[in-house]
């Protein structure tokens, strides 16, 4: 067999390109004729998180290589994410300013091709999606070094939207900013990202001045305006506020991820890989807990999350936030939630969503 020679190799990827470039505006056209049919049945939703995740998991399942299976849903996610464009562009409100981790979840998991808001809190994020002035929001829920986000927990109970997504992006902080690493006597951080990254500092910045702020692109902003001042922050926020990266990947633990939640007011079928969370509360006595549990035990449901947080209409007493492998309209899951509800003092299912993809 005779080896192709470079010219010739070039040819074939150009010939390819122009079958996917014809493939991809068919594509095109079949979501452009979607938007039409929805629109003419007054559908007021075109996003749908389950079949997103069907397709995405389709196409890694079937990937014969040698790209990555998580390289073959991010291409797709962007293609089904332009394609969704041409239906109706999706608004996304996230925790800004631009170049945060909420930023690049958002991206993850509606692709560039949506319209992203950026917000100055989390709060804002849940006032907007409630008010209709955008479809969704990212919120981040847990971090796996530092644990849960109270006030996004807090808020779920305050408005009335569902969970339909999660995203999971694995954290990388880098220490950024305009000189070298000596000289720097200012450091702006997030208060997480500073937990987050708490011996490394300790190690190679024992004496600096660590400043709170509000977001990790917030912490980039300030670096830059500051010449004796460097900050934790991300390789986008670096790159868009004209940092270098002095030291990448400082955070102590290297498989630092956080969880993020969509929100919004539309609910989601079952696709046989899902997540359901739960806020509830026991009676208060002995075994409460216990038995409120033994439902989910007795039918083999697994739980991934407990948490508890005070319940703010009583002292001392406490609510509990749950989250489980299934669907709430999985027929092993719909009866044992019904029996937690009833046997529950206060009951609320925050939403049933596909488990992350990748």
């Amino acid at each position: 067999m005779s080896v192709r020679t470079l010219p010739e190799l070039r040819g074939v990827i150009d010939q390819v390109d122009a079958q996917i470039l014809q493939l991809l505006a068919e594509r095109g056209r079949l979501a452009a004729e979607v938007g039409a049919v929805k629109r003419a049945a007054d559908e007021t939703n075109f996003y749908y998180p389950d079949r997103e995740s069907e397709i995405l998991r389709r196409v890694m399942a079937e990937n014969p290589g040698p790209f990555s299976a998580e390289q073959i849903a991010t291409i797709f996610r962007e293609i089904i994410s332009a394609g969704l464009a041409l239906e109706e562009p999706l608004q996304v409100a996230y925790l800004g300013p631009a170049g945060t981790f909420s930023q690049m979840a958002a991206q993850k998991h509606f692709g560039r091709a949506a319209v992203f808001q950026p917000t100055a809190g989390i709060a804002e994020i849940f006032r907007l999606v409630d008010s209709d002035q955008v479809r969704f929001g990212v919120v981040p829920v847990e971090n796996s070094t530092e644990g849960s986000v109270n006030l996004s927990l807090d808020l779920l109970l305050d408005y009335p939207l569902h969970i339909c997504g999660e995203v999971q992006l694995r954290i990388v902080h880098n220490l950024v900013g305009k000189g070298s690493l000596d000289a720097i006597r200012r450091v702006y951080v997030h208060y997480q990202t500073r937990a987050q990254c708490r011996q490394w500092l300790a190690a190679h910045l024992p004496q600096v001045q660590l400043v709170d702020v509000s977001s990790n692109a917030v912490a980039a902003e300030r670096a830059a305006a500051d010449a004796e001042g460097g900050a934790i922050s991300t390789a986008v926020a670096a790159e868009a506020y004209g940092l270098d990266i002095l030291a990448a990947g400082i955070e102590d633990n290297p498989e630092n991820t956080t969880r993020f939640w969509v929100i919004g007011k539309i609910s989601t079928r079952s696709t046989g890989n899902d997540k359901t969370s739960l806020v509830v509360a026991a009676a208060n006595r002995p075994g409460s807990l216990h038995a409120l549990l033994s439902p989910l035990a007795g039918a083999g449901i697994s739980l991934t999350r407990i948490e508890s947080r005070p319940a703010r209409s009583a002292i001392w007493e406490y609510i509990f936030y749950l989250d489980l492998l299934g669907h709430c309209q999985d027929a092993a899951i719909a009866p044992v939630l019904d029996a937690l509800a009833q046997q529950a003092s206060f009951y609320r299912c925050l939403g049933s969503y596909p488990r992350a993809v990748f």
